[in-house]
């Protein structure tokens, strides 16, 4: 080590942390004085206050992982060094051997299954994948669209990010009680890795609760089933990403079908004041944060190689730590439990939309590992589907015959995807096979 001893760092990034949470106080009574804060533009004044409080997290672990880098102090031995170097390298070990790359899950795809058990354990998956996603979107919709009565009182529950900690923090507990009863690979990922992505995906969650305030949920649904199009747009321009000609026929059929049901929403009785700018502001930010999530987590897992259960475990527990801070700083504990109190039936409807996010992703890593990305794709578009099917029957959202086809016509587009890209790599396939029988 150099000159930076541990009790100095120490208070650096705790000095960081006073001066970030002071300026962040500063920022949020400034917006307070120019946004309205019961205004339809207050979510821009909930997303700052997300932000800041995320913020007050982000720059003292910035400085902490900095310096420490800088001086070295991971590499230092003792226990109390065992938690910073997990933070910078991914493991408490201060050597890693190479060699111990056993992959997970290896031992039961040896045993050959019967066309029974393959059958039975597909519909295992499936059920799992409907029941979770239907039950955590009716759950979703009711809790932010539905109003909770007690005696007289009536009143709406409005803290989005109070939700997205309930969701990440059980998801966390379960990932990490797989891990502990299940053998993995070496955690070789920096966990200050997982912060990127695990930011955009606690604010891609929060656009999309506080969304469901602007639209229904149908067209959250539609819109989500369009994110195909600003991932490719984020690999055009990012990654300088060649797609085929089938990908821009299926994105541009996609838009078509989506701008039909937006239209054809319009007769709703909910349509003229639920369908607004900030509904679609608040959409559009989903899946550019959505589609952020996706392609950092893909680099993490070409870069460092984690299972599928390690990255949801690491990245649910920044989201825990980005969370809670948040709500501490905005209040949000205090007002979610003073409403659970008033309200018992929230806290179960809280704990069942948590236990069903949370399976839901245990379910879609077993459906991936055992069945590929196809398969899982397959089932999900239609559990979106059916997801539509639900939100009208029992929310009464009305659909016209122009929003009905607009369904049809990006469900349609999303299966010739799917259908277009399993036959591309089934003749690139052929292809090599040929080739290397030439040679």
């Amino acid at each position: 080590m150099q000159k930076c001893p541990g009790a100095t760092l120490f208070a650096l990034v705790i000095t960081t942390g006073i001066a970030t949470w002071v300026v962040s106080l500063i920022i949020s009574n400034a917006a307070k004085l120019i946004i309205d804060e019961n205004g339809e533009t207050s979510w821009i004044l909930r997303f700052i206050f997300t932000i800041l409080g995320y913020t007050t997290v982000f720059l003292p672990c910035y400085v902490l992982i900095h310096l420490s880098q800088r001086h070295n102090l991971h590499t230092l031995g003792g226990c109390q060094w065992r938690l910073l170097r997990l933070i910078l390298t991914g493991t408490t070990s201060e050597i890693v051997a190479e060699t111990d790359i056993t992959p997970t899950g290896r031992l039961s795809n040896t045993n050959v299954q019967t066309l029974y058990q393959k059958a039975l354990s597909l519909f295992y998956c499936c059920a799992g994948l409907q029941v979770s996603y239907l039950l955590w979107g009716i759950l979703q919709e009711k809790i932010m669209t539905r109003e909770y009565t007690d005696g007289d009182k009536i009143e709406r529950f409005t803290d989005s990010q109070f939700l997205v900690f309930v969701n990440r923090i059980l998801a966390f507990l379960f990932s990490g009680i797989y891990l502990l009863l299940t053998h993995q690979n070496v955690h070789r990922t920096p966990l200050y890795k997982y912060s990127f992505c695990s930011v955009s995906n606690t604010l891609s969650s929060w656009c999309q609760y506080e969304a469901l305030k602007f639209v229904s949920f149908p067209t959250q649904v539609l819109a989500k089933s369009a994110k195909v199009i600003p991932v490719m747009l984020m690999g055009k321009l990012v990654s300088r990403a060649q797609y085929k000609n089938y990908e821009y026929t299926t994105a541009v059929l996609i838009s078509v079908g989506m701008t039909a049901f937006l239209l054809g929403s319009g007769g709703d009785k909910k349509g003229n004041n639920v369908t607004t700018v900030s509904g679609a502001v608040l959409l559009c930010g989903y899946l550019i944060f959505d589609s952020f999530t996706a392609n950092w987590q893909s680099a993490l897992f070409k870069e460092h190689k984690p299972s599928s259960i390690q990255m949801m475990c690491g990245v649910n527990l920044m989201s825990c730590l980005f969370t809670s801070a948040s709500l501490i700083q905005q209040g949000g504990f205090f007002y979610s439990l003073s409403f659970a109190a008033r309200h018992p039936i929230f806290i179960m409807d809280c704990l069942l939309t948590a236990i069903s996010s949370a399976s839901g992703q245990l379910f879609i890593f077993a459906t991936i590992s055992k069945f590929g990305p196809v398969v899982f794709t397959i089932i999900m578009t239609v559990r979106q589907g059916l997801s539509i099917l639900l939100s009208c029957l029992l929310y009464q959202h009305h659909l016209s015959h122009m929003g009905i086809l607009g369904v049809f016509i990006v469900f349609l587009a999303i299966f010739l995807r799917m259908y277009y890209a399993q036959q591309h790599r089934k003749r690139k396939l052929e292809a090599s096979e040929i080739s290397e029988s030439k040679v």
